[in-house]
């Protein structure tokens, strides 16, 4: 990580395939060429954990932290392994190339995925599919089994199911995986098929000299397989109803502050035992990626805490997190330290004293460099220190190109141009900015995919505090042209980043 490179933000869900939604299959394998032809370092990508139609498909928003999102298994993978065959696939829905269509997507991947479940029983045994059960018994069988209890009890939260089961009582429990042993055992099949899948990716990314990048966000959702299985770490009230939940103040962008409404940890307890439940997660995510970037990393120094009665963020308060002792314990647990804070937003000093003594590098972002006439910027690339991740933008804002289009006032504009010496077309504006980027000083530098294609604003990725809309963005197959990657191999040689 201290090494000189760059790389792109880009999500699996945006790949190209027929199958309407990005898979780890031949399109990802085809991304990791255009990545190498492009002698880019780095992959990042938002988190793999599954979605739900509920959260409107936000990866930032899972049933499980542990596990995969089966959206994204390859049908054609499934197909090379003898799980499908070819009469399967010929009756597959008219999917669009431009946009994600969860709504079809799933019960398509569910239908197929049911298919291959069957095939793979009546192969026997299988002594892979034995190992990984085996080394992920830890949160596999409760993952498996909050599954198969939620789609029993009609989709209600784990709080509202019958008490035994609800409070985890051995014998219901017991009980429980003998009477759905065949629907356990499918969940966990659909998770072996995935791993093996990403894992095949992965290699393929690092035999390249490509390192991944994951995203691990700070909160889980309170109807997870996490929450079930470890309920004593959160504030729950007496019906396991968050009594406190994140969110953050109100600021310069919304009066309200911002409600999440996620459960907030006991940190108390958390420390008790040496934070067992972080490591685990941590050292989980660190046997899937290379480096991890941490959501709202500023919630493990002080996080904003607000009672679940209120209906906006205004009415919280600022509670600290035991962050020196917290972040001593990881050091200890992963010397090697893989970790990039997002700390966008307002950062005060003590979690700056926490980056500077770990060493963790931060995030800087192009876009937010211009809003003033400040030669003082942290984000304007002559103030950047070595250790630093710069971005264009991230999966939250425009693109380059609609912020200039659509966002941009005319003064950022101007200064942006004073910045650069120029006023170049509009039609490069994109590369302006990735040309600032990576003649920077910082050791890396992350595209999103959609200025590496020079796109506008509908190819944004999310709209924050939208619920409509977000996530859909995929890459046409026609897009990735060898001669985007020779242009963009270019700049990374010139610049020193290959």
């Amino acid at each position: 990580m201290k090494e000189r490179g760059s790389g792109v933000l880009c999500h699996i869900t945006s790949l190209p395939s027929p199958y309407g939604i990005g898979d780890l299959g031949p399109g990802a394998w085809a991304f990791t060429d255009f990545l190498a032809a492009s002698c880019q370092k780095y992959w990042q990508m938002l988190p793999l954990n599954p979605t739900d139609l509920v959260y409107q498909n936000s990866p930032y928003h899972s049933l499980s932290a542990y596990a995969l999102n089966p959206l994204l298994i390859s049908p054609d993978l499934l197909q090379r392994e003898g799980l499908l065959d070819r009469r399967d696939l010929e009756s597959i829905p008219i999917f669009s190339e431009e946009r994600v269509e969860f709504e079809k997507v799933i019960p398509f991947k569910k239908k197929i995925l049911s298919i291959a479940y069957e095939r793979f029983k009546e192969k026997g045994k299988n002594q892979k599919f034995e190992n990984f059960r085996e080394e992920n018994k830890p949160w596999l069988e409760d993952y498996g089994l909050f599954l198969v209890l939620k789609s029993r009890f009609q989709g209600k939260s784990w709080n509202q199911w019958p008490s035994e089961i609800k409070d985890r009582q051995p014998a219901a429990l017991s009980n429980a995986q003998k009477d759905f042993l065949d629907e356990i055992r499918r969940e966990i099949f659909v998770q072996f098929v995935c791993h093996s899948q990403w894992e095949e990716l992965k290699n393929r990314c690092n035999r390249r000299g490509i390192s991944i990048t994951g995203d691990v966000p700070i909160y889980v959702v309170h109807d997870s397989a996490d929450l079930w299985a470890h309920p004593e770490l959160f504030h729950l009230d007496a019906n396991q109803e968050p009594s406190v939940v994140a969110g953050v103040p109100p600021d310069y962008f919304s009066e309200t502050g911002q409600l999440w409404g996620n459960p907030l940890y006991r940190w108390d307890l958390m420390k008790e035992n040496g934070y067992a439940w972080w490591v685990e997660r941590l050292a989980r995510n660190m046997k899937l990626f290379d480096f991890l970037r941490i959501d709202h990393f500023r919630g493990f120094v002080a996080y904003w805490e607000i009672p679940a009665r209120e209906k906006t963020a205004h009415n919280g308060r600022w509670v600290e997190a035991p962050a020196m002792d917290f972040f001593n314990t990881l050091k200890r647990k992963f010397p090697s330290f893989p970790f990039v804070a997002e700390d966008l937003g307002t950062i005060t000093p003590d979690v700056e004293d926490i980056m500077n003594h770990f060493a963790i590098p931060g995030m800087k972002v192009l876009l937010f460099a211009f809003g003033e006439d400040n030669p003082g910027h942290p984000y304007l690339p002559h103030n950047y220190k070595k250790n630093c991740w710069v971005y264009t933008g991230t999966h939250d804002n425009n693109t380059v190109r609609g912020w200039f289009e659509n966002e941009a006032e005319n003064k950022e504009k101007q200064r942006f141009f004073r910045y650069i010496g120029r006023t170049p077309e509009e039609r490069n504006i994109s590369w302006e900015f990735i040309r600032l980027g990576s003649m920077s000083a910082a050791d890396t530098f992350i595209v999103p995919m959609q200025d590496v294609l020079g796109l506008g604003e509908e190819a944004r990725m999310n709209r924050p505090a939208t619920k409509k809309g977000n996530w859909r963005w995929r890459i046409l197959p026609d897009m990735l042209v060898s001669w985007q990657a020779e242009k963009f191999a270019g700049l990374t040689q010139k610049c020193g980043r290959a």
